[in-house]
């Protein structure tokens, strides 16, 4: 494993809401509401995590300009990290 899936995978698994967001998005594309509703999970923790693995390169957000209604989808890394931790 080259060290940028290891250091995701580190990432991911030291929170279990991390796991779950990146589980719920899988191959589709979802709104923070509707993770929020699947985790079960308050959205405004949703918002941070999604930030979080956006910073850290695991998710992208396909429409930043938009407010309201943004897209979120993983990335090469997101996608990576589940197929380890799967």
């Amino acid at each position: 494993m080259e060290k940028e899936v290891i250091a995701a995978v580190s990432l991911v698994k030291s929170s279990q809401y991390r796991w779950k967001i990146l589980k719920t998005i899988g191959d589709g594309i979802k709104m923070p509401s509707e993770i929020a509703k699947e985790v079960k999970i308050r959205l405004n923790h949703v918002s941070m995590f999604l930030k979080d693995l956006k910073r850290n390169g695991l998710v992208e957000c396909l429409n930043e300009e938009t407010r309201k209604g943004r897209l979120y989808q993983l990335t090469k890394l997101g996608k990576d990290v589940i197929t380890k931790l799967s």
